[in-house]
């Protein structure tokens, strides 16, 4: 995996499916994206799938969310606790941008917007100094969600030795 902050102008891209994705179809639209080389990092982003009844009668009962599943994308696997609304990416070049662009187009017949702008943030955060520290890995720069406990933020997918070494 090439790292984020070695890369001199990475591109950002978002791709806004005009439905909402459930775990079968991002699943399949994950894999086909982690094997295009040049993906620098990624953030899936979409409602989430609360596990317990937040408010009303049934306050503090399990959900039993039948969109709540366990994926796997390649070695990794986690739990998908969202329904995919957008995927935003930093990538290396255009060319990763027309593969990606590809993909999206095979794999989301109903449709998605895509765009290139700033969409994951290229200086550390006051939320990313609160979790991480003044010493955060640059990597994690802006791949922060408040909401979430800090064991559930990230999944890597496709990390090298070199990337783990260097911890």
């Amino acid at each position: 995996m090439v790292s984020a902050s070695n890369t001199k102008n990475p591109i950002q891209i978002e791709i806004f499916p005009k439905r909402l994705l459930g775990p079968e179809r991002a699943q399949k639209l994950l894999l086909e994206l982690n094997q295009i080389e040049g993906i620098l990092r990624a953030v899936i982003q979409g409602p989430r799938l609360p596990l317990k009844v937040p408010y009303g009668p049934a306050t503090g009962e399990n959900v039993l969310h039948p969109d709540r599943k366990i994926v796997q994308i390649n070695d990794t696997t986690f739990e998908l606790a969202i329904l995919v609304g957008r995927i935003r990416m930093e990538i290396r070049d255009f060319e990763v941008k027309e593969r990606v662009r590809e993909v999206c187009e095979n794999l989301l017949p109903f449709g998605f917007e895509f765009r290139e702008g700033t969409f994951i943030a290229k200086r550390s955060t006051v939320s990313d100094y609160a979790k991480r520290g003044p010493d955060a890995d640059p990597n994690l720069r802006g791949l922060f969600d408040p909401k979430a406990s800090l064991d559930e933020q990230i999944c890597f997918l496709n990390r090298s030795d070199n990337d783990i070494e260097n911890k």
